[in-house]
């Protein structure tokens, strides 16, 4: 499989990327690799990149978006921060991918068992940990079971897998409230915003 060309990069639509990234999951999750030279890769992008989707997702070990869809080198651009959430630098960092590179997708990733929202479903504070966190405690108060404080913590994994699927929501809700570039593109149906979850149990991506 060769590397995204200009000419590949304009025949893709949101609709189609989209269903590139799935077809890759499938893949990832029946251990079968797409058949691409990824030194030949390296040449092929060495005069420049045409990715087809932005994909935020989490720093966690376990959720390469590169392995979890089966992408190659000049496929994707991956934004990856603790409890995938949005603040002024990914949001530039998401324009210049859309607007001046031509991807046609932006996918919120968030993931089971999540370490940063286990944080912050126990208000977790530890140096600049403490900031991080705060911004994800909205997702944690807009879930609102169980009532009982003392299910609302870690060790709770439904609720902790709940938060993190709120929390891509509310990711998704501030990036067409902060990004007026990206929402008039969406809206313009060059590109699609979309949430997702990954099951570190089973390799799924869910898409919503």
């Amino acid at each position: 499989m060769k590397a995204h060309t200009k000419e590949t990069q304009t025949t893709m639509t949101p609709e189609k990327s989209l269903i590139f990234l799935k077809e890759g999951n499938e893949r990832f999750q029946n251990n079968l690799k797409a058949n691409r030279n990824l030194l030949e890769q390296v040449n092929d992008t060495s005069d420049g990149q045409f990715p087809f989707a932005t994909i935020l997702s989490c720093i966690d070990s376990r959720v390469s978006a590169e392995l979890v869809f089966d992408q190659g080198l000049g496929d994707i651009f991956s934004v990856r921060i603790a409890g995938n959430f949005v603040n002024e630098d990914i949001l530039g960092s998401m324009e210049f991918a859309c607007k001046l590179a031509g991807t046609k997708l932006i996918v919120v990733l968030g993931h089971t068992s999540c370490g940063a929202i286990k944080g912050a479903c126990d208000h977790a504070e530890m140096g600049n940990l403490t900031k991080l966190i705060e911004k994800i405690t909205p997702a944690v108060n807009a879930v609102t079971t169980p009532e009982d404080e003392g299910s609302r913590n870690s060790k709770n994994l439904e609720f902790v897998n709940e938060v993190s699927k709120k929390n891509v929501e509310l990711t998704i809700d501030r990036i067409h409230a902060e990004s007026p570039i990206l929402s008039e593109m969406e809206k313009a149906g060059e590109i699609k915003i979309v949430g997702a979850m990954y099951d570190i149990n089973t390799g799924k991506v869910d898409f919503y």
